[in-house]
């Protein structure tokens, strides 16, 4: 009698289990599909997902101020740009393999003490159109770190304290994807010296960025780096040139180099075979290697000309003709330099008590 009624006590309160447990489970079902964030949550997931997928990295946990920047961050199998790209430059490149690609891809050799440990900042300085952007880029190939490229627009918030939120999510996101570098193109815009007609906002920025970087220059284990460019150096705030413990002058480059330049550039193009480059170099005094390639492309289009010409008297060519050493002296001598040496405003200029870091200027 005893067994039987602990056995109905029994099936009762499983029934009764059973039936709290399949309420519940229609209860969270129902509530799930009546959430009205559920589309934007599925959304959400899935563009996790994508990025993590384009990175090539695992997905992570990701708020939605982590969410906007990941949409500027690159994966470094995507950079098509290497230093055997980039002409010249041949002691910078040397410098930065050791101090910068070096400790982010091999940090167990710079694990021993405190003097070895990798970079938390380098400034690349020089003239518009000399490579900075390039050479950002194939470091960030280099070394296989994610490339965070960092856009003003993209941290303005019209919302009081998303700024620096947003600038918060910059490195932490950094953290969370390293190996990363955090690289910030014409930097003197973001981080020029404060004057008190700035907006309590953008202070508000630059204050947030700087603490932040503070925080990994001690974190020796972060593999996170901020490299900055800029043509104009001596607009840059005191403060951001002492995180900076390396910069490096990418200035205008000599004959030499603007001979590897053009062969860079006319690589895998139709030429002809006695092209002189060490000649045409010589007569390009003063070009970075943007005029240079500017140059190459307005000497391109010549052959077209001669083709479309020819089709016009009723004549017909299978293709445009080579590339030859006429074409680039008749588009050098329509072409001009976009920047003089003497317009450029570099560290050099600077009285001696602004250069308060060292200075690589090979």
């Amino acid at each position: 009698m005893k067994g039987s009624s602990e056995r109905k006590y029994m099936q009762e309160f499983l029934l009764y289990a059973a039936s709290a447990a399949l309420s519940c489970l229609v209860l969270f079902t129902g509530l799930h599909y009546l959430d009205p964030n559920r589309d934007s949550s599925k959304k959400a997931l899935e563009h996790k997902k994508a990025i993590a997928k384009r990175l090539g990295r695992p997905l992570i946990h990701t708020d939605q101020y982590e969410d906007i920047i990941a949409g500027d961050v690159i994966n470094p199998d995507h950079i098509d740009v290497e230093f055997d790209s980039i002409g010249g430059l041949e002691s910078i490149k040397e410098t930065l393999f050791e101090l910068v690609i070096l400790p982010l891809k091999r940090p167990e050799l710079f694990s021993h003490g405190r003097l070895l440990g990798p970079l938390k900042g380098v400034l690349l300085y020089g003239p518009p159109g000399t490579g900075k952007t390039m050479l950002a880029k194939a470091i960030a190939r280099e070394s296989g770190a994610v490339f965070i490229n960092v856009r003003i627009s993209n941290l303005m918030s019209k919302w009081f304290g998303d700024a620096s939120k947003l600038v918060a999510a910059v490195f932490s996101l950094a953290y969370k994807l390293q190996p990363a570098i955090i690289f910030i193109d014409e930097v003197d815009s973001f981080l020029g010296q404060r004057r008190q007609s700035d907006h309590e906002a953008l202070l508000n920025m630059k204050t947030e960025f700087m603490a932040l970087w503070d925080g990994f220059t001690t974190n020796q284990n972060a593999r996170v780096m901020v490299l900055a460019a800029t043509n104009r150096p001596s607009e840059l705030d005191e403060a951001i040139l002492r995180r900076f413990p390396q910069a490096f002058e990418i200035g205008l480059p000599d004959q030499k180099e603007r001979a590897d330049i053009l062969k860079i550039i006319l690589k895998g193009e139709r030429i002809e075979d006695n092209i002189d480059l060490d000649n045409i170099a010589s007569l390009c005094e003063g070009y970075t290697g943007s005029d240079l390639f500017d140059l190459c492309q307005k000497a391109a289009y010549f052959p077209i000309r001669e083709l479309l010409e020819y089709e016009k008297k009723g004549k017909q060519s299978p293709a445009p003709r080579r590339l030859s050493q006429l074409d680039l002296e008749k588009a050098l001598s329509t072409s001009r330099t976009m920047v003089a040496a003497s317009e450029y405003d570099g560290l050099n200029h600077q009285s001696s008590s602004r250069r308060t870091f060292p200075v690589d200027s090979e």
